[in-house]
């Protein structure tokens, strides 16, 4: 019970869908650390914000639309995605940023 508890609590983020990422993507320098990425339906991937300033990262894509909001300095967010499809994933204060997600069965 234990483990199970030391598993748990090591996972709890302020998240959206899911309380583990399968992927870790950092905002850095006005850029997302990855700027493509695959991973199955059903898993979840992590927004940090590791910059001194606010990101708005959100996607109108079809198979999975979302819009985390204002992320200050060090807050994480992860979104969990159910369909397969591409999703396009970008900040709405810097227009650059831009981050593919292909997510297959």
């Amino acid at each position: 019970m234990k483990f199970f508890s030391i598993f748990f609590l090591s996972c709890l983020t302020f998240t959206v869908g899911s309380a583990c990422a399968d992927e870790k993507i950092d905002q850095k320098n006005k850029q997302f650390s990855k700027k493509e990425i695959t991973i199955k339906v059903g898993d979840s991937v992590e927004f940090k914000n590791s910059d001194p300033l606010v990101h708005n990262v959100f996607s109108l894509s079809t198979p999975r639309p979302f819009d985390l909001g204002f992320a200050p300095q060090g807050q994480v967010d992860a979104i969990k995605f159910d369909k397969p499809g591409d999703v396009d994933v970008e900040c709405a204060i810097h227009p650059n940023m831009a981050l593919k997600i292909h997510v297959v069965k």
